[in-house]
């Protein structure tokens, strides 16, 4: 059971360097937030903008499968030369006759009156499928944004491990000195200082290790936000969360934008079917013809034109129309089964996000004692190591213990914060719009809103949407 995600969460990576003991950063005008570095990814995101591109390539579908419902009109022209030769048997005398220039040109157009309905269900077809686009662009980017959530808490982790492994060679080193004065005056053999020597060689090992793993996350950082990592500040708590496994689960199946294209491709599907039903239909066309033809040389000119009505069918077409048939319903009921799958996966990934964020809080308050303890432990060992009473082996081995118990408590902290997000996420609710992101929300039916009409590319709304998309190819 999920408490409340201020409860869930308040020990936060702020609290890291309280229990390591290490001496706070200085304060700067500015520190990023886990808000900025989320705010940062969701704006400069190479992914999502190609995503919205192909969005936007979507709307463009409905636009073409509107204008089949209207009057398709186009124009034609011709000139023509025509000439004819003759020639005699005695004096192979060439004669020219019968030649002429003319020229011509014709407007027609053309309008299907019936067609069983393929025209419309297009129209729906497209429709559904930018429904069902704009929720994988909401998939994405809630990918885009868990991946900058890890990044911004990776940075951190590898931070704090590097501090810690300074703070260890610092100690051990002052360990290492005292061993040897120790052994100056006979209070120690040998054996000691080596241990000494050697642990200190080992802590150097992990601080190199550290900062490896720091340069690491700092490039993940740069990939999943887009700048470097300046001073991170603590990442702070989470929106409110469901306070049991099965209201996270109702939101989740409700709203997941997984769920919801899963659903818009299965009404795709139906459709499909039904079009391919309406492929056996025939269809009816309404057809004009004006035009003008001009004889040069003579005065037989010509202007007239047409206006009729045409009917086709297709009776036998090689079995082609009942495949289609065949692979439409075969795709509607894979449409259908893929609901059940990806209903399946959500429930998965919601009882996984919720017993890691369970294991992680309880690891984390476990963890938090051990560095008490190891701190108490590690204290009395060296005091008594003094004494004569322990050795140098006890107190760098109590002071290994500790050095663990604050890792510990660092992973189980930053885990437990990315298990919230991963949480947020398999609910379908990790959004620049649900966290109140301080950035302009892309709207996704804003350029469907200016298409959905079908503008002739001269009209007043067609150039306005040219110069749309001028200024995003520019951006």
């Amino acid at each position: 059971m999920i408490r409340a995600a201020r409860r869930l969460l308040a020990p936060t990576i702020a609290s890291l360097a309280l229990v390591a003991g290490l001496a706070a950063a200085p304060q700067q005008a500015r520190a990023e937030t886990l808000a900025d570095a989320l705010a940062s990814a969701y704006e400069h995101s190479g992914l999502l903008e190609q995503n919205r591109a192909l969005l936007r390539a979507a709307d463009e579908g409905v636009a073409q499968a509107l204008s089949q419902l209207r009057p398709i009109v186009s124009w034609g022209s011709e000139l023509t030369h025509t000439f004819s030769n003759s020639k005699t048997a005695a004096s192979n005398f060439v004669a020219v006759s019968n030649s002429g220039t003319s020229a011509s040109l014709s407007l027609s157009a053309q309008l299907v009156v019936y067609d069983g309905g393929q025209s419309q269900l297009g129209v729906e077809i497209a429709k559904e499928s930018v429904l069902s686009t704009r929720q994988a662009l909401l998939s994405l980017e809630q990918q885009v944004l868990l991946r900058a959530a890890n990044a911004y808490l990776e940075v951190r982790r590898a931070s704090e491990f590097l501090a810690l492994r300074q703070n260890n060679v610092r100690l051990i080193t002052q360990e290492l000195r005292a061993a040897r004065d120790r052994f100056e005056v006979g209070e120690v053999t040998r054996t000691d200082v080596a241990l000494a020597e050697a642990r200190l060689a080992a802590a150097r090992s992990g601080l190199a290790a550290a900062q490896g793993q720091l340069a690491q996350a700092n490039l993940e950082y740069i990939a999943a936000v887009g700048h470097k990592p300046g001073r991170l500040s603590p990442a702070g708590g989470l929106p409110r969360l469901p306070g049991t496994a099965d209201a996270a689960l109702a939101v989740a199946l409700r709203q997941h934008p997984d769920m919801l294209q899963a659903q818009k491709e299965a009404t795709v599907a139906d459709l499909r079917v039904m079009l391919a039903d309406a492929a056996l239909s025939p269809t009816l066309s309404l057809t004009g013809r004006v035009g003008h033809t001009e004889n040069f040389g003579s005065r037989a000119n010509n202007f007239g034109g047409s206006i009729g009505l045409s009917a086709n069918q297709t009776i036998y077409a090689g079995g082609r129309l009942s495949s289609l048939q065949r692979q439409a319903m075969n795709n509607r009921d894979a449409a259908r089964s893929n609901l059940h799958v990806v209903s399946h996966t959500i429930r998965q990934n919601v009882g996984i996000a919720i017993s890691a964020l369970q294991v992680q809080r309880a690891s984390a308050q476990a963890s938090d004692q051990q560095v008490r303890a190891a701190q108490l432990a590690f204290r009395g060992t060296r005091e008594e190591a003094t004494l004569g009473a322990r050795t140098t082996l006890d107190v760098l081995n109590a002071e290994q213990e500790l050095l663990d118990a604050r890792a510990n408590l660092i992973s189980a902290q930053v885990d437990e914060i990315a298990a919230g997000y991963t949480l947020l996420s398999a609910m379908g609710e990790l959004t620049a719009q649900k966290l109140n992101l301080k950035v302009r929300i892309y709207d996704p039916a804003g350029y469907y809103n200016m298409i959905k009409d079908a503008p002739a590319g001269l009209s007043e709304q067609g150039k306005s949407l040219d110069r749309v998309l001028r200024r995003i190819g520019k951006d």
